[in-house]
Protein backbone atom coordinates (compact mmCIF):
# COMPACT_ATOMS: atom_id res chain seq x y z
CA UNK A 1 0.00 0.00 0.00
CA UNK A 2 1.17 3.24 -1.14
CA UNK A 3 -0.47 6.18 0.84
CA UNK A 4 -0.64 9.85 -0.34
CA UNK A 5 -1.51 12.50 1.99
CA UNK A 6 -2.77 14.94 -1.12
CA UNK A 7 -3.44 18.88 0.46
CA UNK A 8 -3.58 22.30 -1.34
CA UNK A 9 -4.79 25.66 -0.65
CA UNK A 10 -8.42 26.78 -0.64
CA UNK A 11 -9.18 27.24 -4.03
CA UNK A 12 -5.63 25.56 -5.18
CA UNK A 13 -7.64 22.66 -7.13
CA UNK A 14 -6.92 19.77 -4.99
CA UNK A 15 -10.75 18.26 -5.39
CA UNK A 16 -9.87 18.33 -9.01
CA UNK A 17 -6.23 16.10 -8.71
CA UNK A 18 -8.30 13.53 -6.18
CA UNK A 19 -10.84 13.44 -8.71
CA UNK A 20 -8.68 12.65 -11.61
CA UNK A 21 -6.68 10.36 -8.77
CA UNK A 22 -9.87 8.63 -8.20
CA UNK A 23 -10.16 8.19 -12.23
CA UNK A 24 -6.84 6.58 -12.63
CA UNK A 25 -7.81 3.89 -9.93
CA UNK A 26 -6.96 5.63 -6.45
CA UNK A 27 -8.85 4.57 -3.49
CA UNK A 28 -9.42 8.79 -2.35
CA UNK A 29 -10.07 9.16 1.37
CA UNK A 30 -11.78 12.47 1.14
CA UNK A 31 -11.56 14.07 4.89
CA UNK A 32 -13.79 17.13 4.41
CA UNK A 33 -16.39 14.34 3.40
CA UNK A 34 -15.71 12.06 6.54
CA UNK A 35 -16.05 15.38 8.65
CA UNK A 36 -19.69 15.98 7.60
CA UNK A 37 -20.55 12.21 7.60
CA UNK A 38 -19.62 11.84 11.71
CA UNK A 39 -21.89 14.99 12.42
CA UNK A 40 -24.91 13.46 10.63
CA UNK A 41 -27.88 13.04 12.62
CA UNK A 42 -28.15 10.41 15.31
CA UNK A 43 -24.55 10.48 15.33
CA UNK A 44 -22.41 10.45 18.52
CA UNK A 45 -20.46 13.48 16.99
CA UNK A 46 -23.52 15.27 16.30
CA UNK A 47 -24.24 14.62 19.89
CA UNK A 48 -20.70 15.58 20.98
CA UNK A 49 -20.98 19.09 19.06
CA UNK A 50 -24.60 20.11 20.25
CA UNK A 51 -23.26 18.93 24.17
CA UNK A 52 -20.38 21.64 23.56
CA UNK A 53 -21.79 24.18 21.54
CA UNK A 54 -25.82 23.90 22.43
CA UNK A 55 -28.93 23.00 20.61
CA UNK A 56 -28.88 26.78 18.53
CA UNK A 57 -25.96 25.08 16.24
CA UNK A 58 -29.30 22.41 14.82
CA UNK A 59 -31.53 23.18 11.68
CA UNK A 60 -35.30 22.55 12.74
CA UNK A 61 -34.38 18.96 11.31
CA UNK A 62 -32.05 17.92 13.69
CA UNK A 63 -29.02 18.32 11.03
CA UNK A 64 -26.00 20.77 12.00
CA UNK A 65 -26.60 23.90 10.66
CA UNK A 66 -23.19 24.66 9.26
CA UNK A 67 -23.41 28.36 8.75
CA UNK A 68 -24.23 29.03 12.49
CA UNK A 69 -21.44 27.01 13.46
CA UNK A 70 -18.78 28.15 11.57
CA UNK A 71 -20.23 31.49 12.44
CA UNK A 72 -19.44 30.29 16.01
CA UNK A 73 -15.45 29.13 15.26
CA UNK A 74 -14.41 31.22 12.70
CA UNK A 75 -12.02 33.47 14.55
CA UNK A 76 -12.13 32.04 17.88
CA UNK A 77 -9.19 29.76 18.25
CA UNK A 78 -10.54 28.24 21.13
CA UNK A 79 -14.22 27.39 20.24
CA UNK A 80 -12.21 26.16 16.68
CA UNK A 81 -10.17 23.85 19.03
CA UNK A 82 -12.92 22.17 20.92
CA UNK A 83 -15.03 21.76 17.57
CA UNK A 84 -11.79 19.72 16.11
CA UNK A 85 -11.38 17.77 19.41
CA UNK A 86 -14.65 15.98 18.80
CA UNK A 87 -14.62 15.96 14.83
CA UNK A 88 -10.70 15.03 14.15
CA UNK A 89 -10.46 11.68 16.35
CA UNK A 90 -13.64 10.67 14.27
CA UNK A 91 -12.44 11.37 11.12
CA UNK A 92 -9.37 9.50 11.97
CA UNK A 93 -10.69 6.78 12.76
CA UNK A 94 -13.16 6.46 9.81
CA UNK A 95 -10.52 7.48 7.41
CA UNK A 96 -8.09 4.84 9.39
CA UNK A 97 -11.20 1.78 8.96
CA UNK A 98 -11.40 3.06 4.66
CA UNK A 99 -7.55 2.60 4.63
CA UNK A 100 -7.75 -0.70 6.00
CA UNK A 101 -10.39 -1.75 3.74
CA UNK A 102 -8.19 -0.70 0.64
CA UNK A 103 -6.36 -3.20 0.51
CA UNK A 104 -2.68 -4.47 0.42
CA UNK A 105 -1.64 -3.48 -3.03
CA UNK A 106 -3.84 0.07 -3.15
CA UNK A 107 -2.81 3.20 -3.96
CA UNK A 108 -4.63 5.25 -0.61
CA UNK A 109 -5.20 9.05 -1.56
CA UNK A 110 -5.78 11.26 1.86
CA UNK A 111 -8.01 14.09 0.60
CA UNK A 112 -6.66 16.27 3.40
CA UNK A 113 -7.32 20.48 3.07
CA UNK A 114 -5.58 20.70 6.68
CA UNK A 115 -2.74 18.66 6.48
CA UNK A 116 0.12 21.07 7.09
CA UNK A 117 -2.06 23.25 9.53
CA UNK A 118 -2.46 19.18 11.54
CA UNK A 119 0.98 18.40 11.22
CA UNK A 120 0.14 15.29 9.31
CA UNK A 121 2.80 14.71 6.63
CA UNK A 122 4.83 12.33 8.41
CA UNK A 123 1.85 9.79 8.59
CA UNK A 124 1.83 9.41 4.33
CA UNK A 125 4.50 8.03 2.17
CA UNK A 126 4.33 10.84 -0.18
CA UNK A 127 3.01 14.21 0.37
CA UNK A 128 1.07 15.81 -2.65
CA UNK A 129 0.37 19.56 -3.08
CA UNK A 130 -1.33 21.34 -5.37
CA UNK A 131 -0.43 24.58 -6.08
CA UNK A 132 -1.39 27.98 -7.64
CA UNK A 133 -0.28 31.38 -6.90
CA UNK A 134 -2.73 33.85 -4.80
CA UNK A 135 -4.22 35.68 -7.10
CA UNK A 136 -4.95 32.58 -8.92
CA UNK A 137 -6.77 30.83 -5.75
CA UNK A 138 -8.56 34.33 -5.06
CA UNK A 139 -9.99 34.74 -8.43
CA UNK A 140 -11.50 31.12 -8.28
CA UNK A 141 -13.06 31.57 -4.55
CA UNK A 142 -14.80 34.91 -6.06
CA UNK A 143 -15.66 33.83 -9.53
CA UNK A 144 -16.52 30.24 -9.21
CA UNK A 145 -17.76 30.00 -5.63
CA UNK A 146 -19.21 33.05 -5.56
CA UNK A 147 -17.63 34.30 -2.25
CA UNK A 148 -16.76 37.79 -1.90
CA UNK A 149 -13.27 38.59 -1.86
CA UNK A 150 -13.38 39.58 1.72
CA UNK A 151 -14.91 36.51 2.78
CA UNK A 152 -12.25 34.52 0.19
CA UNK A 153 -9.31 36.48 1.49
CA UNK A 154 -9.82 35.28 5.57
CA UNK A 155 -10.23 31.52 4.07
CA UNK A 156 -7.11 31.45 2.66
CA UNK A 157 -5.18 33.89 5.14
CA UNK A 158 -7.08 31.31 8.08
CA UNK A 159 -4.67 28.54 6.19
CA UNK A 160 -1.04 27.38 6.31
CA UNK A 161 0.95 29.89 4.05
CA UNK A 162 1.98 28.77 0.45
CA UNK A 163 5.59 28.07 1.64
CA UNK A 164 4.56 26.04 4.63
CA UNK A 165 2.94 23.76 1.96
CA UNK A 166 5.71 23.62 -0.15
CA UNK A 167 8.06 22.85 2.52
CA UNK A 168 6.08 19.48 3.41
CA UNK A 169 5.36 18.64 -0.34
CA UNK A 170 7.42 15.53 -1.91
CA UNK A 171 5.16 16.51 -5.23
CA UNK A 172 4.40 19.81 -6.63
CA UNK A 173 1.28 19.76 -8.99
CA UNK A 174 1.46 23.39 -10.44
CA UNK A 175 -2.63 24.26 -11.14
CA UNK A 176 -1.89 27.81 -12.17
CA UNK A 177 -2.92 27.15 -15.63
CA UNK A 178 -6.05 25.83 -17.21
CA UNK A 179 -7.17 22.21 -16.71
CA UNK A 180 -5.69 20.86 -19.83
CA UNK A 181 -2.20 21.27 -18.31
CA UNK A 182 -3.22 19.89 -14.96
CA UNK A 183 -4.27 16.47 -15.99
CA UNK A 184 -0.92 14.79 -17.60
CA UNK A 185 0.60 16.35 -14.57
CA UNK A 186 -1.45 14.22 -12.15
CA UNK A 187 -1.34 11.34 -14.35
CA UNK A 188 2.76 11.68 -14.72
CA UNK A 189 2.43 11.63 -10.50
CA UNK A 190 -0.19 8.29 -10.31
CA UNK A 191 2.36 6.00 -12.87
CA UNK A 192 5.10 7.00 -10.43
CA UNK A 193 2.59 6.19 -7.35
CA UNK A 194 0.96 2.99 -8.92
CA UNK A 195 4.22 1.63 -10.91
Amino acid sequence: MVKVGLTGGIGAGKSEVSRLFAGYGAVVVDADRIAREVVEPSTPGLAAVVAEFGEEVLTADGALDRPKLGSLVFGDDERRAALNAIVHPLVGERSAELERAAGPDAVVVHDVPLLVENGLAPLYDEVVVVDASCATRLDRLVRLRGMDEQEARARMAAQASREERLAVADVVIDNDGPLAQLEPQVRRVWERLAG
